[in-house]
């Protein structure tokens, strides 16, 4: 590091020392600390940032895990004392990593951390950095698997040299096949072929002080594993005994926190701390992925937090949990061996409407619905129909159901999703809906070919929800199917023959385009 850039850090030392002196959380003392949630926006007309914040502060959460550092999100979140995890997204690890990482590690630090601890007019409160996201499950391993270790050794010394080692904490988030699939929860071990890149990583957090983060998602185990007991993916339902310690768990929650800290202690670290990053149940997509489900499932995860028993292994401690997630994201990847409930892991849907009760402020009372996002905006009450004044050819039908659907979101209609007992004429209109919402109800999205009827009222069913779209026209930047989406809505919009009047959604495409260019 060259001498410009320490005096710098001496500098830096001397101002953050005096802002985190004076600053502090100044939020409900009797919010229970160890509650946040994930705060993702892949979605189309994603809510404005101040709006999330007010959300979470309506509801106490007092703890949020962001996936990059977009300016807008910490700015909305500056002055509320709400703790912050914010991240360095899986493509700037290799900018991190490489011969330049060093210089790449402080700049990055000094954009996205030191600039929001001292920004004039109220602080972010930021606690901790991830750096990356999985970078050892499935092909991240290939990608980026051998880029952690550096980026993660470049960050933790440019936050040494920021002088706030000891205040933030860089930390990977990992996910559960970071550890081997043995048979007891006291065997675990770190998977083989990454396992000295782990011990690496884990002294690492030794010295700084940061937490281990891991991934739980028992609602994974029951979907990917064969005959797997659905109880165990709950509380209390199901017992299981482990062979070599004798102790008993009721959840597979428990089993994978203990396998996590059984891995930690074979590898020389048992002190270190481990926060669970996400956990979470679905709501939509599949089958198991339903409201009753996931009301379940979280409340019995808080309840079960809230008595701070802690687990087999770490008995009589308090767990931090991050809660997969805030809201829906319609545009979240389902490439790979993602399913269509990755879509809908939200506690709120995309507009902050909360799907079931559930106590957020940590205290156990299940039957307590969230406060509702206040002052979200719409647009007019209008949805998209298939056409009631002739029957469509079945074939063009499905051949523009298919269109829809992929330009937009259906996984509500797969099998076993909250749509998919519609009849085919619902399911069509479902779909032809979904479409002209994402284009910001352009009338050429719902009449095109004449399959569709514009109408005002609400054609949702008891079981079956036709989204209205919001009155925003931000993007997420990485997302490539946005991309498309919105190119393709442009160049229908630009070759509209005149005259053709401009309307506020041609605005908010227009405005989307230039966001993420």
């Amino acid at each position: 590091m060259t001498l410009s850039l320490r005096f710098k850090s001496v500098v830096r030392l001397l101002v953050i020392g005096l802002v985190l002196c004076v600053g502090g959380f100044s939020g409900n003392p009797a919010v229970e600390a160890w509650i946040g949630v994930n705060w993702g926006d892949a979605a189309r007309q994603p809510l404005p940032p101040e709006i999330v914040v007010r959300l979470l502060q309506s509801n106490n959460i007092s703890r949020v895990k962001l996936f990059d550092t977009k300016p807008a999100i910490l700015e909305a979140l500056a002055g509320t004392g709400i703790e912050v995890m914010i991240a360095a997204p899986n493509d700037l690890l290799f900018q991190l990593s490489g011969a330049d990482g060093e210089t790449a590690a402080v700049n990055w630090v000094a954009q996205n951390l030191t600039k929001y601890l001292v920004r004039a007019g109220g602080s972010v409160n930021i606690k901790y950095v991830a750096v990356g996201n999985e970078p050892f499950w499935g092909g991240n391993n290939k990608s980026y698997g051998h880029l952690a270790v550096p980026a993660l050794t470049n960050i933790q010394h440019a936050i040494r040299d920021a002088g706030l080692e000891g205040r933030v904490f860089a930390t990977i988030p990992f996910s559960a096949d970071t550890l081997e699939d043995n048979p007891d929860p006291s065997t675990g071990v770190f998977r083989s072929d990454i396992a000295p890149l782990m011990a690496k990583i884990v002294s690492s957090y030794n010295r700084t002080g940061a937490p281990l983060v891991m991934n739980m998602y028992p609602f994974l185990n029951l979907v990917s594993t064969p005959n797997f007991p659905p109880g165990y993916a709950f509380f209390g339902k199901y017992n299981k005994t482990d062979s070599a310690s004798n102790l008993t768990y009721n959840s597979m929650f428990d089993e994978m926190f203990d396998r996590t800290v059984a891995a930690l202690g074979r590898a020389g670290f048992p002190q270190v701390e481990v926060i669970v990053g996400e956990v979470g149940w679905p709501t939509d997509g599949i089958r198991v992925a339903n409201v009753s489900n996931a009301q379940n499932f979280n409340n019995q995860l808080l309840r079960h937090l809230a008595r701070k028993r802690g687990t087999p292994l770490r008995p009589n401690s308090t767990i931090d949990v991050y809660l997969f997630s805030l809201l829906d994201e319609n545009l979240k990847d389902l490439l790979g061996t993602a399913g269509p409930f990755e879509r809908h892991w939200g506690i709120f849907y995309q507009d902050g409407t909360p799907k079931y009760p559930i106590d957020l402020s940590g205290h156990a009372k299940s039957n307590s619905w969230p406060e509702s996002a206040a002052g979200v905006k719409y647009l007019t009450r209008r949805y998209c129909i298939q056409t009631t004044l002739f029957q469509p050819d079945p074939v063009l039908l499905g051949k523009r159901i298919d269109f829809s659907c992929s330009n937009s979101d259906c996984t509500a209609l797969g099998e076993g999703g909250s749509c998919s007992s519609l009849n085919v004429s619902m399911k069509a209109s479902y779909a032809l809906n979904m479409y002209y919402q994402f284009n910001y109800q352009q009338d050429s999205y719902c009449n095109f070919t004449t399959f569709g009827d514009v109408v005002k009222q609400d054609p949702s069913t008891e079981t079956c929800k036709f989204p209205l779209g919001l009155a925003y026209g931000g993007c997420h930047k990485s997302t490539q199917v946005t991309r498309k989406l919105i190119d393709k809505a442009i160049v229908n919009l630009d070759a509209r023959e005149p005259p053709f009047q401009t309307t506020t959604s041609d605005h908010y495409l227009k405005q989307c385009r230039i966001s993420i260019i």
